[in-house]
């Protein structure tokens, strides 16, 4: 661990309060405090300097299809102007950009207010001793140089050092990963902000506050990771980049044929080619986008995960490496006693033991110095507090010291690795021992113990031996140095275990096509016996240490990293290693994690997930995926909704897409036959917005398809165009060009209507036809009548749009604004045999795929 304030931990105290101007016994003085704050600063993390909001707006604002959809507004804005070409294009092409650019602030919005309200029940006092007297203070008003008073289940509220301590532990799992207390004495008296006390009690001297402690070097490093650009805006910006081309590429061809072709004048060809700019961009498609992503945000918060950044819920669909954190993630950061060996037998399993006694246990119970706080809450070392709870299950620790009444203690320390307890009962003296096997003296069983003590560690259990000795008279004051000939009571195994929900969910994940690592700052041995026993490390696989890791180059780390399910003993370089080194081979990497030290790899990841209830303030402001309830398999669960949101925005691209193409290509086509614009800018926006748009915002809420969680990740370089999506988009607008092109020369030319009955024909087949081939594009699956009845909400829209056209046709004052002509009934029914067409060549394609390359979306089952 790198020490920011090292030079203080290997100081006097009494050096260090001269320096600080400070009181080992009377602390600062009201004029000290406000000295030192104004010299070394407050005691908070300087957090990176959040965006502007011009700055956030800009960044919604740079997308290639917005930026087109500028232009388009800008332009038809002009010409409304100078021109008075009427204000329908710039009013719907600027309200479509602000309701995508707003949903967008709001989810961020949201997101944020939400994790502030869980970072405001984290809000910590501290006793400190200024001027002579106690005090309670925010931790955020602490000064270097301030005397604190800790005692167990107290949080170390600034990098501080020791003054005073008896039987001091603490746990600096969220900085180191490990899991074991660390002992806090005169030869190790460093304290870490953040960092929680088990046992003991202990007075300090800050030295150092906010950016200058252990934390905030780590913080510090975040300002240097950046996020990256997840896969579905790259996907995104793609399609733009091409839909962009298409329309300049489009509209100058146009253009051109208008005015040298047809011998219109620029102006109106110039609007011709706004038209097509319209008709090149799915206007909807950013609206039904962050539509959907809002949807599963939503649907996550519900299932207890808040997404801080929108598009993490697309990209945490498409994950295909979960590295997670042990303690507290994979773990129930809960030591629980789960084997004990009673000195002869077999090692038992504690949980198929209903005829444990009181007997047995009495030892651990003992020597044990948890302590009960006022809210029930259990205070001390780990360990004490695993065979505290095991022990509530026979008797009390209030019964055991009634009977058999302690009159000395020898605290465990870190240099014995035990602690003795001395009592007395019924006219004899008990002595109890607890604590490493190899520190016990015994006087017979030894061999037999080291077998089954090697039994249990093999499991990566921390094995807590005890042996208690008689005494007939009262050994003394010096009772400690008696303790030998110990006789054997037996081991007791303990651990972390695993939540009960994660070998399922990594099952899950790994049915998915998903793989799970563990990364751990804990012993090899520990985190390789919990990652076997979830399912994580499998033959084939293999566990390594942080030391090992940092003599591989990174050529040799890639090599090797596909065979790794374990990094042990790691440090937060070896974390962010190890993600970028995913990265680099083309995977996308979702980081899990709760301590300080998790938050540089939870930035760099491409979806860093930390933890609501035990993670750092630290952690949760560098990830984009919180979870408050601390659940493993609330990322899985995640993963199923951006899967869903995932296959949803494709399914809106294949909806939306196809029907832009037909335009363009209707448009271009028409003018090389001389037609002209056989659509108005006016009626490409009503099929765009009303007969396209609506129904797909609908779309965003469609149902997961069925074993969506049976299918593999979609590689990070996949094309939007994968799993046949190219393909269907081109069947697609082949057949609506054809089609439409095919009515309009039927309307105009067989039915003698000229340009405006072709144009009539050709609009209400495309805005009718568009809608009802939407029911084959929802679901991968064949069409049956659940198809049209599970997302009622979108068959309405739909029903409401064929009404809302067909008003449209009949109601004069519309049909006429927007150069539509009235129909008869005959050619109504035209309309409709011709609508759906579209509908029955999209469904037998999609079944023609589906007995072809895509057969597994038939065939998958989660």
């Amino acid at each position: 661990m790198t020490r920011v304030n090292d030079k203080w931990f290997r100081s006097d105290p009494q050096d260090t309060a001269d320096h600080f101007k400070s009181d080992l016994t009377q602390g600062l003085s009201p004029s000290q405090v406000s000295a030192n704050r104004d010299h070394y600063g407050e005691n908070r993390l300087v957090e990176a300097p959040k965006p502007a909001w011009w700055r956030r707006l800009a960044g919604h604002l740079s997308d290639i299809t917005v930026l087109v959809l500028l232009f388009a507004f800008c332009l038809s804005l002009y010409l409304a102007l100078v021109a008075d070409s009427g204000w329908v294009k710039p009013v719907v092409i600027g309200g479509i950009i602000a309701l995508n650019t707003g949903l967008s602030l709001y989810q961020e919005g949201r997101a944020e207010k939400a994790l502030a309200s869980l970072q405001a029940l984290n809000e910590r006092t501290t006793l400190v001793i200024r001027a002579g007297e106690r005090q309670v203070v925010p931790s955020q008003a602490l000064v270097a140089g301030d005397v604190i008073v800790l005692k167990a289940g107290d949080t170390v509220p600034a990098d501080a050092c020791l003054i005073t301590a008896t039987a001091l532990t603490a746990d600096e799992a969220m900085l180191t990963g490990e899991s074991e207390p660390v002992a806090k004495d005169a030869s190790g008296p460093a304290l870490f902000s953040g960092t929680a006390i088990l046992s003991g009690t202990a007075t300090a001297i800050v030295v150092g506050t906010g950016m200058q402690t252990e934390i905030g070097a780590i913080a510090a490093m975040l300002n240097h990771t950046h996020a990256t650009r997840t896969p579905l805006a790259e996907r995104l910006t793609q399609l733009g980049r091409r839909l962009s081309l298409v329309a300049v590429a489009g509209g100058g061809l146009v253009i051109l044929l208008a005015v040298y072709r047809q011998q219109d004048d620029f102006l109106t060809s110039l609007m011709l080619g706004v038209g097509l700019a319209i008709a090149a961009v799915p206007e909807s498609l950013p609206v039904i986008v962050t539509l959907s992503m809002t949807a599963g945000v939503q649907t996550m918060a519900k299932q207890h995960a808040i997404v801080r950044r929108i598009t993490a819920v697309e990209t945490i669909g498409n994950v295909t490496v979960i590295a997670s954190d042990k303690t507290g993630t994979l773990t129930q950061n809960q030591m629980v006693a789960t084997h004990l060996w009673p000195g002869a037998g077999a090692v038992r399993e504690l949980h198929d033991q209903p005829e444990l006694t009181a007997d047995v246990l009495r030892p651990w119970g003992l020597a044990n110095a948890t302590t009960v706080a006022s809210d029930g809450a259990l205070l001390g070392d780990p360990t004490d507090t695993a065979i505290y709870r095991l022990l509530a299950e026979t008797t009390t620790l209030t019964a055991l010291t009634e009977a058999y009444p302690q009159v000395a203690v020898d605290p465990f320390d870190s240099t014995k690795k035990r602690m003795a307890t001395l009592h007395t009962h019924d006219g004899r003296w008990l002595a109890v021992v607890k604590g490493a096997f190899d520190r016990l003296d015994f006087a017979s069983g030894r061999a037999v113990a080291q077998r089954r003590h090697d039994e249990m560690a093999a499991q990566g259990l921390r094995i807590i031996a005890a042996g208690t000795k008689w005494f007939d008279h009262d050994p003394g004051a010096d009772w400690l140095k008696q303790l030998d000939q110990l006789h054997l009571s037996g081991l007791i195994g303990i651990m972390d275990p695993p939540r009960p929900e994660v070998p399922q969910a990594i099952a899950t994940a790994q049915r998915s096509g998903i793989r799970t690592v563990m990364i751990t700052g804990d012993h090899l041995e520990t985190a390789s016996a919990i990652a076997e026993q979830i399912g994580i490390l499998q033959p084939g696989t293999q566990a390594i240490t942080g030391t090992q890791l940092a003599d591989w180059s990174d050529a040799e780390l890639a090599d090797q990293i596909g065979t790794i399910s374990v990094f042990a003993r790691t440090t937060p370089a070896d974390k962010l290693r190890i993600v970028e080194c995913w990265q680099a081979q083309g995977e996308v990497v979702a980081m899990t994690g709760d301590g300080v030290n998790d938050a540089p790899a939870l930035r760099q990841a491409d979806v860093g997930i930390a933890m609501g209830i035990t993670g750092t303030d630290v952690a949760k402001n560098a990830a984009d995926i919180v979870l408050t309830d601390d659940n493993f398999a609330t990322i899985v669960r995640a993963v199923r909704q951006g899967r869903t949101v995932y296959q949803n925005i494709t399914k809106a691209v294949e909806f939306l897409v196809s029907v832009n193409f037909a335009q363009i290509f209707t448009m271009i086509t028409a003018v090389l036959l001389g037609w002209g614009g056989v659509l108005s800018a006016e009626q490409m926006l009503i099929i765009n917005v009303l007969a396209d748009g609506i129904p797909g915002f609908f779309l965003s809420r469609e149902r997961a398809e069925p074993g969506i969680m049976a299918m593999p990740p979609l590689d990070r370089h996949a094309s939007i165009w994968h799993a046949g999506l190219g393909k269907r988009v081109a069947v697609r607008t082949t057949t609506y060009v054809g089609l439409i092109l095919g009515i309009y020369a039927l309307g105009r030319f067989s039915f003698g209507g000229g340009p405006a009955l072709g144009t009539t024909l050709l609009f209400f087949v495309l805005a009718m036809g568009s809608v009802l081939d939407l029911f084959p594009i929802k679901s991968r699956r064949k069409m049956t009548w659940h198809t049209f009845t599970n997302n009622r909400p979108l068959a309405f829209s739909i029903a409401a749009i064929l009404l809302a056209l067909v008003a449209i046709g009949n109601f004069p004052p519309i049909s006429q604004a927007l150069g539509l002509v009235s129909l008869s009934l005959a050619q109504w029914l035209l309309v409709l045999a011709a609508s759906l067409l579209p509908m029955i060549v999209v469904e037998a394609y999609k079944r023609r795929q589906h007995a072809g390359d895509l057969q597994h979306w038939v065939v998958a089952e989660d």
